[in-house]
């Protein structure tokens, strides 16, 4: 285990509101970098995706970069538009 992750861990131990936060903006950093891979992969820029949606290219960066607060129906499109599907787990 890396040193980032070692202190990562030791401080979500000791720290709930810090724990809280990191899982969240985690969740959201992973969500974007998911769709920049598969986006990536079908060989589509962040341009072509855009028109697609019918947004613009700084509404996919935004997504991909931050995907904080972002609708499960447009993640739904997104997925569509590369040929993949959203599979939602609440544990």
């Amino acid at each position: 285990m890396s040193d980032l992750k070692k202190y990562i861990e030791k401080r979500k131990g000791r720290d709930a509101k810090f724990s809280k936060k990191f899982e969240e903006g985690y969740g959201d950093f992973k969500i974007g970098v998911m769709f920049r891979m598969t986006r990536e992969k079908a060989g589509m820029t962040q341009e072509q995706l855009a028109h697609k949606l019918h947004t613009k290219k700084s509404a996919i960066s935004r997504i991909e970069n931050h995907a904080q607060d972002i609708r499960l129906s447009t993640l739904q499109k997104i997925a569509m538009i590369l040929g993949k599907k959203i599979h939602v787990v609440i544990q």
